[in-house]
């Protein structure tokens, strides 16, 4: 589906994915800014966290999950997760043209770089891996210096609902130290789950400036679709691991009282082999 110049009003549905609940965070802002598409959500919880797992691995996870939304009638598809961002964006592009996948990356980099020339970068190890936040900078502005510092700790407490623990505390002074150090006059919160830590961050780093891709991106797919006809169709979300910890973020972000969590497919790389060496050994 493309933009309607026209002026038409067209009924969207948006298939949002990424590892867990931090896609949620996009979740919330794509539901601020587009109250009338309907959401598909995708957590895939039986991998998380993808912070460390292979290219090859996040790739398959990421255009499989992706495909089982367009089956479900995504004409959309939001990369809600920086480390698939990184890793299978160009490919999901490619893949499910023309239906436009968007990601996180550019749209918080594109926003970090109108903040000063000193960025930091808080991000999934995969991610901080890839460099691609450095490279997205320094294309948008060749003289940004960038920080990115890795935070292992940070997905694992989101999701076991830890978000105001001593442990989250402490992990967040010791992540914040040093672009602290580095004088980072803008910090990206380089995957969806770390907003939901922000309000420790601020308390051990309040002169920092730290920015949310979520709100760009919500943005950049308004932008696209800026004639929605509400619908009448209710949003749904997936889950292909555990459920408990997504169905008490999605109360708390997406204000729904009793969530109706699905049983999605659990898209495992070594099965996808074996079908693989089987389809090849039969044919």
């Amino acid at each position: 589906m493309s933009r309607e110049p026209s002026g038409r009003r067209v009924k969207l549905s948006i298939g949002v994915r990424d590892s867990g609940v931090g896609g949620l965070t996009v979740a919330r802002e794509l539901r601020k800014r587009l109250p009338g598409a309907r959401l598909l959500y995708f957590a895939d919880t039986a991998h998380v966290p993808y912070g460390d797992k292979t290219s090859e691995e996040i790739r398959h996870y990421a255009l499989s999950i992706s495909g089982f939304l367009k089956r479900q009638g995504a004409e959309a598809l939001v990369f809600a997760c920086n480390t698939t961002s990184a890793h299978a964006l160009p490919l999901a592009r490619d893949k499910f043209a023309p239906t436009p996948v968007f990601g996180v990356i550019e749209p918080g980099a594109r926003l970090a770089a109108q903040c000063g020339r000193k960025v930091g970068v808080l991000a999934t190890q995969a991610t901080v891996n890839s460099g691609v936040y450095t490279r997205v900078l320094h294309r948008l502005n060749p003289r940004i210096q960038s920080c990115e510092i890795a935070c292992p700790a940070f997905v694992p407490l989101v999701e076991s609902e830890q978000t105001t623990s001593r442990e989250a505390l402490e992990a967040c002074r010791h992540y914040l130290a040093p672009l602290q150090r580095f004088g980072a006059e803008a910090v990206i919160l380089g995957c969806t789950h770390y907003p939901l830590l922000l309000p420790l961050m601020r308390e051990v780093a309040p002169e920092l400036h730290f920015v949310d891709p979520a709100t760009a991106l919500a943005e950049e797919v308004a932008t696209r679709f800026p004639y929605i006809e509400p619908s009448s169709e209710p949003d749904r979300y997936w889950v292909s691991g555990p459920r408990e910890g997504v169905a008490n973020w999605v109360r708390t972000l997406m204000d729904i009282e009793e969530p109706n969590l699905e049983v999605g497919p659990v898209f495992d790389l070594h099965q996808a082999h074996d079908h693989s060496t089987r389809h090849h050994v039969a044919a």
